[in-house]
């Protein structure tokens, strides 16, 4: 697959490169020129320009690319850039800060494929590891499995199903569930998923697409 990623970043650049060990096709978008001699020649493609720029984006192939990751610290810059992603018929993933209001998040999240927080990451890690868990653990099964959460939205062929009726590739699993507005809990075999609710899910990654197959409305 091919990406492009704005913002060479912590985020970024580790997220480049875990893509390009990986075997994909990346190009790196970074406004500092500096940061962009940190990459070898041969890890992968990088261009200097604005990442909320189309013109820069058509440089760095946007047109052919599978998805765009905006990492900057700037939520308008990664905006701009998921919105021409979009109209060149990418996935889009925006950067967001974990401090911003909850209306500032439905904003955009109605507007972008996913939405990251990276401070809420680290938290989640940190708080494991205090618990005396290993949160690495999961780190290292990003190469082979995608962890997500998706909303069950009207018209999904999931509304009105049990939990055990679900049709998922055999190895996606639901590890957690909630209703509307409410924490996420284990799932029960025999919850009835309604319009509303959001399950997470941990999937092969090359499985994903048929996870959201079975979980989202066909026009998604």
């Amino acid at each position: 697959m091919r990406f492009v990623i704005v913002g060479y970043g912590r985020v970024g650049s580790r997220t480049a490169t875990i893509l390009a060990e990986e075997g994909h096709d990346v190009v790196v978008v970074d406004t500092d020129i500096d940061r962009l001699k940190r990459v070898s020649d041969d890890e992968f493609e990088t261009v200097h320009g604005d990442g909320s720029d189309e013109d820069v984006l058509v440089e760095a192939g946007i047109e052919t690319a599978d998805a765009i990751g905006a990492f900057t610290p700037d939520l308008n810059v990664n905006f701009a850039a998921c919105m021409v992603g979009t109209h060149h018929g990418c996935r889009t993933v925006l950067r967001i800060d974990a401090d911003y209001r909850e209306d500032i998040y439905e904003k955009y999240a109605a507007e972008v494929d996913e939405i990251i927080y990276p401070e809420r990451l680290g938290a989640a890690g940190a708080k494991t590891a205090l618990l005396g868990g290993d949160f690495n653990v999961v780190a290292d099964l990003a190469a082979n499995l995608q962890l997500t959460v998706l909303e069950i939205k009207e018209g999904s062929p999931a509304v009105g199903k049990r939990m055990s009726e679900l049709e998922l590739p055999e190895s996606a699993r639901i590890y957690a569930h909630g209703r509307a507005h409410e924490p996420l809990t284990i799932p029960l075999p025999g919850t009835e998923l309604e319009a509303g609710d959001e399950v997470a899910i941990i999937t092969e990654t090359d499985r994903a697409d048929a996870v959201r197959a079975a979980l989202l409305p066909a026009s998604a």
